[in-house]
């Protein structure tokens, strides 16, 4: 056990992450020597920011934490720390049930954990972070929360109402950032479709981006988690237009019929949805759209799945997970709706969906076979360079593995001409 030391464990998704680094920064500035996800868990505090998003989530939170209380009896840890979305949605449950946890705190709370160490938080570095991703690409947190209140998700009850970051703080951010060497800046909110109408009664996010664009060393800009009800379709013409915004939007579909949307309160359409994909498609030519689809919901039968099914084979997404519906306590759906689709049937609908898109991946990986594509490099490997390409973002989209014949660094950028296609990986030469 090293004195002075916090291990910080982050789980769940890329807003977590960032919560992470801002308490990261706040920490070395009070003096204390701070690792991340480290494999070896070695000082005397640990801080898990936990998941609550869905139940396999919530478990593998459970589990670490149950795992690290052990360690505390153990005495290789001496106090236990909880945050984030887990502890904001269940603390009364998760103090009663974990009593070797030393302190709870919650999504928004977690700037009392300095005071409980014996320091203040510092406004002045409110801003600052500690980036655990490589240098050269981070996330950047626009908004928090969601007004949506879709029937099956619980992220309003965790997070609250949406409230977006001041524009001005943000740009100061990525000015810093990208005068500190990042390049890339994956842009993720809740719900990015709604930035800005919380600040000014009105949709910002071209603007923001747009302005970020402007910002000297700013690389690649990328779009996460846009939501398709009233879109702000100002965005697509600087999506065309500025080279260093992606032609890559990750925007959460969820389902085309519209008797699942209804179900879902998704307040849109399958007509409304086409005329989506149709316009991102014309407006910014050879965008690659990511989305999520759901199987399993309330109300989809044989016939409302393979209207889904349908629908992939003709969008044809660039991207696409899936995931089948778990009822979450507190829902709209737990509350209104039966949950009466057999495991077994959600789990066969889902294998079939993905090796639908398993096929329409590889036939669009296969026409990128002979085209010099711009790459950043992300890390090197045994055997080869491992990049990604404007169209795929971290951790979740292929990469792209470079032949080592022409020696490359890490974090630069390289064109590289492909040469191979694998269903989730390209493999290519650098020229």
């Amino acid at each position: 056990m090293r004195k002075n030391k916090i291990d910080i464990i982050s789980l769940g998704c890329s807003k977590n992450l960032v919560d992470s680094e801002h308490l990261m920064r706040q920490l070395e500035a009070a003096g204390y020597s701070v690792s991340h996800n480290s494999s070896r868990i070695d000082g005397e505090t640990v801080v898990v920011n936990t998941c609550g998003f869905i139940a396999d989530a919530q478990q593998e939170s459970i589990d670490t934490i149950l795992k690290l209380g052990e360690a505390k009896k153990q005495g290789r840890i001496r106090q236990l720390f909880i945050m984030g979305c887990l502890s904001e949605r269940f603390r009364a449950d998760l103090i009663e049930a974990l009593p070797e946890v030393d302190r709870f705190y919650g999504k928004f709370d977690w700037k009392g954990m300095l005071s409980d160490l014996g320091h203040a938080y510092r406004d002045d570095l409110a801003n600052e972070r500690c980036l655990t991703t490589p240098g050269h690409y981070c996330y950047l947190k626009i908004s928090e929360g969601c007004n949506r209140f879709c029937a099956f998700c619980a992220i309003p009850l965790i997070t609250g109402r949406h409230t977006s970051v001041p524009m001005h703080q943000l740009l100061d951010e990525v000015k810093r950032l990208a005068e500190g060497g990042v390049k890339e800046f994956n842009v993720i909110a809740q719900d990015l479709s709604s930035y800005g109408m919380d600040l000014e009664g009105q949709m910002m996010l071209p603007e923001l981006i747009d302005r970020m664009a402007d910002i000297d060393g700013v690389e690649w800009i990328r779009l996460h988690y846009a939501y398709p009800t009233q879109f702000p379709y100002d965005i697509l013409p600087v999506m065309a237009s500025r080279d260093n915004v992606c032609s890559y939007l990750d925007i959460a579909l969820q389902h085309i019929s519209d008797t699942v949307l209804t179900n879902m309160r998704r307040h849109i359409s399958r007509k409304e949805t086409l005329d989506l994909i149709a316009r991102l498609r014309r407006e910014v030519p050879g965008i690659h759209i990511r989305t999520t689809l759901m199987v399993g919901f309330p109300g989809e039968g044989e016939q409302e799945f393979e209207e889904l099914m349908e629908f992939t084979r003709e969008a044809k997404f660039e991207r696409m997970g899936a995931f089948a519906y778990s009822e979450e306590t507190g829902t709209w759906a737990a509350e209104h709706l039966n949950d009466d689709i057999p495991q077994e049937v959600k789990q066969d609908r889902l294998q079939r969906l993905m090796a639908l898109q398993e096929d329409i991946s590889m036939e669009i990986q296969e026409q990128k076979v002979g085209q010099s594509l711009r790459v950043i490099v992300d890390r090197e490997e045994e055997e080869y360079y491992i990049g990604r390409t404007e169209w795929d973002s971290p951790e979740v989209d292929p990469e792209v593995l470079i032949s080592k014949e022409k020696p490359l660094s890490v974090g630069e950028f390289a064109q590289v001409k492909i040469t191979q296609a694998l269903p989730f990986e390209l493999m290519g030469t650098a020229l």
